[in-house]
């Protein structure tokens, strides 16, 4: 049976359309309406990129309170995966489903590359089809993004192996600190990241490197629930 993700759509987002297509390359995928109190049974929640209700207040800061992010909330606690990407990786920061904070990139500026990043950890659902120190070439699209925790959490982030992917020397232009592009967790089972995978899926745009990262979760999800992470 073909792994099901819910890609969820916000007032706002604006890349839903292509996650669903790149998920649809690996599996089934559907778009979740933010006032829905139910997940439909999915496997994989994705949170696209965007500007989730105009990023008012601060970005990602209103949609911890949608419906929709009580069910995303219970499945993550089950051992459900969860995708956050972009403004989704804001939204589950606020949220208190991933550790840290997303700040205005140091050059205060929205700014629009390609990113190259190292992948750090492959040890999770997100990454165990790729080797470990292996570099792919990601788009990155914000004017937030720059990761940051304190030093005492930051050492725990980085002693429990949550970094799954750092910007390659030179390609951390958001000021994020350690060279953090993604993180998950303690359960392995959430991840975030501000480079935006679904951008990188067919050799057309330049770049299919982050189509592992779908392959990956598409075969660890029949497994996910219950365990949280691939060890």
């Amino acid at each position: 049976m073909a792994t099901r993700f819910g890609i969820v759509q916000f007032p706002g987002s604006c890349d839903e359309t292509d996650t669903l297509l790149a998920c649809s390359r690996v599996g089934d995928a559907e778009l979740l309406w933010h006032k829905d109190t139910d997940l439909g049974g999915v496997d994989v929640v994705v949170l696209p990129g965007g500007f989730s209700y105009g990023d008012y207040l601060r970005v990602g800061a209103i949609v911890q309170f949608a419906p929709i992010m009580g069910a995303v909330a219970e499945h993550a606690a089950g051992g459900g995966l969860v995708l956050g990407i972009c403004n989704g990786f804001q939204v589950l920061t606020e949220a208190g489903l991933l550790p840290g904070a997303l700040l205005p990139n140091t050059n205060l500026r929205f700014t629009c590359q390609q990113a190259d990043l190292i992948v750090e950890n492959t040890e999770t659902p997100f990454t165990h089809e790729s080797a470990p120190g292996e570099i792919i070439s990601v788009p990155a699209k914000h004017g937030a993004g720059r990761f940051y925790a304190p030093p005492e959490l930051l050492a725990q982030i980085e002693d429990g192996g949550q970094v799954l992917l750092r910007y390659a020397e030179g390609h951390n232009f958001n000021g994020s600190v350690n060279d953090i592009a993604g993180v998950t967790n303690e359960g392995r089972n959430v991840f975030g990241l501000m480079p935006h995978p679904e951008h990188a899926v067919d050799p057309l745009t330049g770049s299919d490197d982050a189509l592992k990262l779908f392959h990956s979760l598409a075969s660890a999800a029949p497994m996910a629930v219950g365990s949280g992470d691939m060890t």
